[in-house]
């Protein structure tokens, strides 16, 4: 196979990976490494951990891409994997944040109930959307992928991802319109 010719998730070339050929696999993780690096970029929440996250993503690429069951399956692979480092590294960095002080005091009761009730009410519209439209919008308002990304990863067009991203925000949008607390403002 002529390695040159081919993009970093050709099928071809994964496969030849997949099955041990050295040159497909450097071929592979060399290709991959920009787009790893965005991605990482786009998910953590500092620079480092998207250094780190992408650095992780191609050991497990080149460690484990015997373990792929399909080769078209690569860039959602490799999405979920970046996307579990980066949250895992989140989660470190929020256990070693210091105790509140009297200077960042919590919030009230009342506060956080009506923080909770309005959190689930965003998670019930969410949750009530189609599956395609709701996947669109956590992925690009939730998770902070670029529009390119998004189509690219769920083999959509831009046009048709902006439409279902639309037709998902308006669904939510009209959810969180209607009364806030199941009827108590009458």
């Amino acid at each position: 196979m002529d390695v040159a010719e081919t993009t970093w998730s050709d099928e071809r070339l994964v496969a030849a990976a997949r099955s041990g050929d050295i040159e497909s696999l450097t071929a592979l993780v060399s290709g991959a490494h920009p787009h790893v690096q965005r991605l990482a970029r786009s998910l953590c929440a500092t620079p480092e951990d998207a250094e780190d996250a992408a650095q992780e993503a191609l050991i497990v690429l080149y460690r484990k891409i015997g373990t792929l069951r399909a080769s078209s399956a690569l860039v959602s692979w490799m999405f979920r994997i970046i996307r579990n480092e980066c949250v895992r590294r989140a989660r470190l960095m929020m256990r070693s944040q210091p105790p509140r002080t009297e200077a960042t005091a919590a919030p009230s009761a009342e506060d956080e109930v009506f923080e909770r009730l309005e959190a689930a009410r965003v998670a019930a519209a969410i949750a009530a959307l189609p599956t395609d439209q709701r996947q669109i919008l956590i992925m690009r308002d939730v998770q902070g992928l670029s529009g390119r990304m998004v189509a690219d990863l769920l083999g959509l067009s831009t046009s048709a991802m902006k439409s279902r991203l639309h037709r998902a925000r308006a669904a939510v949008q009209r959810t969180l319109s209607g009364p806030a607390l199941g009827g108590l403002d009458d």
